[in-house]
């Protein structure tokens, strides 16, 4: 889930006259220690396909975006994944420098070689795999610009699954929370080489720099 932020600066001036605003494999002290995480739950038969924001908006959700807004879906399927919510709602925040608008995800995606989809950034093949044996595994990766909640739920899947490749034995420079965003961003492989001592180098470490600045804000956000 690299992201590409100055592209999308760039992208973002060209689009202006139209409709405005519209990882795999590559970190230092933690800020926050990390929560007890809890334990994953088994996927329920059947999960709702969307939800609204919390806040009240004559607008797209799109428009007025906010991960605060999706307090509820973050929690709720950071209990199911058994990941810490605060981490959940921190990605969000992380990857919230790109705009969300679906048609300009799409637009996009004719142009990028590798896009990602949804509020959560996610790239196909990482979405094929997280959502094989899930409550949404009959979901399509094209229906994640439209579907927040479908995106907040494989998102927090695909950390669980992250959090299964971590080795036993881990060197000390990263917390369990800081290992699984680098792996978010990153990919499980370049994890994995983190988790054994080796410094994130610095696309990953500004991944993760951005990580540390919207830990209170996630905190803040989860308790609203």
């Amino acid at each position: 889930m690299q992201a590409k932020r100055w592209a999308w600066v760039a992208i973002g001036v060209l689009v202006a006259g139209g409709w405005g605003a519209c990882s795999d494999d590559d970190a230092r002290q933690p800020v926050t220690t990390a929560t007890p995480q809890p334990t994953p739950s088994k996927p329920t038969a059947s999960e709702p396909t969307a939800s609204k924001p919390t806040a009240t908006t004559s607008k797209p959700w799109y428009e007025d975006y906010d991960p605060a807004h999706f307090a509820p879906d973050v929690r709720r399927y950071a209990r199911q994944a058994g990941i810490n919510p605060q981490l959940l709602m921190a990605i969000l925040y992380n990857e919230s420098y790109k705009p969300h608008d679906p048609k300009f995800e799409r637009q996009w995606a004719e142009v990028d070689s590798d896009p990602a989809f949804g509020i959560a950034n996610m790239h196909k093949p990482a979405f094929d795999e997280t959502k094989r044996g899930r409550p949404f595994a009959k979901r399509k990766w094209e229906e994640l610009p439209d579907d927040p909640a479908l995106a907040i739920q494989a998102a927090a899947w695909h950390l669980h699954d992250l959090a299964a490749r971590l080795p036993s034995k881990r060197a000390d420079l990263y917390t369990k929370d800081e290992l699984l965003a680098l792996g978010y961003n990153a990919g499980g492989g370049n994890m994995r080489i983190f988790a054994r001592g080796r410094k994130a180098g610095p696309q990953a470490q500004s991944y993760l720099d951005r990580l540390h600045k919207n830990w209170d804000k996630s905190a803040e956000a989860l308790e609203g």
